[in-house]
């Protein structure tokens, strides 16, 4: 009886809960060891090292755990990866089809616990195929949904998210009002009127140490502020925001949702 070497391959989308003592990549990878466990007459044996995905979509192939299993199924040393589901493998079909031709060029194949396909089998792979391409269209009209959504938002007004333009924190209803960064705003608004094209006004910004909006990325690093380029100060002068309007795409929306905590500068510039 020939040995077949087993990998289990485990993702989850989110880092949500992994920080616990056992989470979800924890749990797929229980219910893989017992499958791998139930096919030891047939040679199935697990592999010590484990390829672990956390916090990583399966919309792309640029996950670190998932290249390193697929560069030791390249070099001959699997034989067969064990996934609690298929779309922990991936969730796109052409990705799909592609890793089973690599797969196949290695000799190796691998199964779904849950789901009880196997490439191995031509069957497997038809049902695999016609699994998948549901999972994609759900995904493509889930995706359409939302872009839906953001663009009937930003028909109303309404701030949908994005990089915070200087002058605005995020708040719990909507944009708020940075004072210290909209008085830089305000004085280079005032100042392009005065000075009349970018060029001059970045020499006045760079003489009066005027710096762009400081942020805090999503792992809590700060980046502070640098001088304005003359492309930061064009963006400024152009953004409707400004004006208390909102752009979606090509399009000006005529009015941006007003609440008490939300409303333009009003400081009469309206550069663009």
């Amino acid at each position: 009886m020939s040995r077949i070497r087993c990998a289990i391959y485990t993702r989850k989308s989110t880092e949500e809960g992994l920080d616990q003592s056992f989470n979800s990549l924890d749990a797929q990878r229980e219910a893989c060891e017992a499958y791998i466990r139930s096919q030891k007459q047939e040679g199935w044996k697990l592999l010590p090292d484990r390829y672990d995905d956390g916090g990583v979509s399966g919309g792309t192939m640029e996950r670190p755990a998932l290249q390193l299993l697929l560069s030791e199924i390249d070099e001959g040393r699997i034989d067969m990866v064990v996934v609690y589901k298929v779309d922990r493998l991936t969730r796109s079909l052409a990705d799909f089809s592609k890793l089973v031709d690599q797969l196949d060029e290695a000799g190796a194949s691998f199964v779904s616990v849950t789901q009880q396909f196997n490439t191995s089998t031509s069957m497997g792979r038809l049902t695999l195929n016609v699994l998948l391409s549901f999972a994609q269209f759900e995904r493509e009209v889930t995706a359409e949904r939302i872009r839906d959504k953001i663009a009937a938002s930003k028909k109303k007004g309404m701030w949908m998210g994005g990089l915070l333009p200087i002058g605005y924190d995020k708040g719990t209803d909507g944009l708020v009002i940075n004072e210290a960064e909209a008085e830089t705003v305000r004085t280079l608004f005032n100042q392009y009127l005065h000075l009349g094209c970018v060029r001059r006004l970045k020499a006045f910004a760079d003489e009066h140490k005027l710096i762009s909006k400081t942020r805090t990325n999503a792992d809590g690093i700060v980046k502070e502020g640098k001088p304005f380029s003359r492309g930061q100060l064009y963006h400024i002068l152009s953004n409707p925001i400004y004006l208390g309007k909102i752009r979606h795409k090509d399009e000006i929306m005529p009015a941006f949702t007003m609440r008490s905590s939300m409303r333009p500068f009003g400081n009469g510039c309206e550069a663009s």
